[in-house]
Parts: C-alpha cells; structure tokens; sequence
C-alpha cells in the first residue's frame, strides 16, 4: 500500500552524504537498518534519494511516498470515551453495541426526532447529486456507485448546527475544529454506496494538500435521521455487520492511528434502500484543525 513517510532533512542529507562517498545502497539501508529503521521503509528511502540523485533531480528532503508492504494495524487506545453512557455537554448518550478490533460503536439517540427533522428541512433544498474527487484530476465528478443526493453546513454554520458540531465532537471525543462540515445524504429508492473507506488514501494526487493542511481523517459518525423502512444498512463487509437505520441513532468508527496506519477493516458500504428513503448526517474528524482548500 502507498504510504506518505515523513523524514528529517537531516536523514536525507545523511543518505546523500553516504552514496556520494561510495557506500552502495544495501550498506546504507543496512546502516539504518541497524539504528532501528524498518527494513522496508529504509529502503524505499534510500532507492528515492538514490533515483533522484540519478536523475539530477533535488533528493526528497521531509517526505517520500512509498509503496510498502501492508503491515498488520496497530490498535492503540480508542478515541471514543469507555463506558456504557457518553457524555455531551446538552446530553447523555447510551453505547448500544461496540466492537474494539476495529473500533466500531452503535449509540442511541445522538438526535432527537425533532432535531432530525429540522436536520432534513435545513438540507432539502440545498441538495445536489453526490460527487467524489477524481483522483487524477481532483475535480468533482458524479460517479456510478454514488447515487444519492448529498450537501454540507459550514462548521456552526449557524446556532442550532453549532450546537450539533459541538455534541458530536464531545461525543467522538474530538476538538470541535478538527472536524469536517456536517454533511447531509438523501438515498432514495435503490440508491446505496458501495463498499469504500473514510480515510484519505495519500498517494491520490487530490488527497495530498489536504492531507498536507489537515492530516488524516481518524474517525466518522454517521447519524440517521430517518427510519429507513427497508434496506440502507450500514454494512461492514469483513466483519459480517449491518447496523439498521433508525432515526436519532448512530454508528461510529475509527480507522487511523499514531502510526499513520489506516485499518483496512474499516470498509463500509450503504446497502440499498428497498423501501423509501434513507436521510444521514455525516461527520468526519481530522488529526488536527480541519482547514477547507
């Protein structure tokens, strides 16, 4: 899997350094081998200074993407608070269900049906189709497995969305700045989104200013604001789970660590809607404060 790896320009300058008195590129991934580097990341490093060096192109200085071998996720201690109950600055918030490997929770009432309806009212007439980035270009484009309508609030676009960003963020246990607008999707009848990740792949050239402003996103919350009547289940393909919609509740789920690993196990799909429609609010977190391009 590619990789964004950061680096010291002080390793950098000590690889050059290395290759231009003579030492062959195995000698300098052994030398850093030795000093506790991992053997695949050393080496991508070395051959990417060693590639531009050859070319007579500046050698990466602070960071490199590299295609590395997939190494198994590191769980580290979740960002969602322990206990049965979550708590929010207007509210309490039951934990119906949670799994730690991957980091997955169903929680109870996070709206209340008034504010779900308010939710939709605000939403509807600011609809658009749903778009991703296309990686080659980074321009919006309607794609195939996207059928849904979907919009944005700016973040506490107004009192009553402010106060949403605000619960949602203690619930996830996030400073408020670091998540992403709230986003609204409509899936009407047959409409789904096939199986995907919330993560930022780093090697899609559209991903990396935002990565470079924003870092990573770490976790989501997905709110339903409908009571689907059929079908629109939350689907976690590798772990055999569909949460049902049900209008107030939530599924929540991490996928991003320290390490900057990102959990494979994550992907999530939206199974057709079988039956009316299906209404959710989405927020995304970020490693730090999340700056729009």
């Amino acid at each position: 899997m590619e990789t964004l790896v950061n680096f010291s320009p002080e390793l950098s300058g000590w690889i050059q350094h290395n290759l231009a008195r003579g030492c062959t590129t195995q000698d300098v991934v052994a030398a850093m081998t030795a000093q506790k580097f991992d053997s695949a990341v050393a080496a991508g490093l070395v051959a990417a200074v060693a590639q531009a060096l050859a070319r007579g192109a500046p050698p990466p200085a602070d960071q490199v993407l590299l295609d590395l071998p997939d190494a198994e996720y590191v769980y580290e201690p979740q960002r969602l608070p322990p206990g049965h109950v979550l708590h929010a600055f207007d509210r309490d918030v039951p934990v119906l269900m949670r799994l730690q490997r991957p980091v997955i929770a169903v929680l109870e009432a996070v709206l209340s049906t008034e504010e779900c309806d308010e939710v939709i009212a605000m939403a509807r007439s600011r609809l658009r189709p749903s778009t991703i980035v296309d990686p080659e270009t980074g321009a919006d484009k309607i794609v195939e497995h996207r059928d849904s309508e979907g919009m944005f609030f700016g973040l506490q676009e107004t009192p009553f969305i402010a106060r949403l960003d605000q619960r949602i963020s203690e619930l996830m246990n996030c400073p408020i700045e670091n998540g992403e607008g709230l986003q609204v999707l409509r899936y009407g009848s047959k409409a789904q989104a096939t199986p995907h990740f919330d993560f930022l792949v780093p090697s899609h050239e559209a991903n990396k200013a935002s990565l470079a402003r924003s870092g990573q996103r770490v976790s989501t919350m997905v709110v339903y604001l409908n009571d689907a009547p059929a079908g629109g289940e939350t689907v976690f393909p590798e772990l055999g789970l569909a949460v049902t919609p049900k209008k107030g509740n939530a599924v929540y789920f991490e996928y991003a660590n320290s390490l900057r690993q990102v959990d494979l196990r994550s992907v999530h799909a939206g199974a057709p809607v079988t039956g009316g429609e299906k209404w959710a609010l989405t927020k995304w977190m970020r490693e730090r404060r999340f700056v729009s391009a």
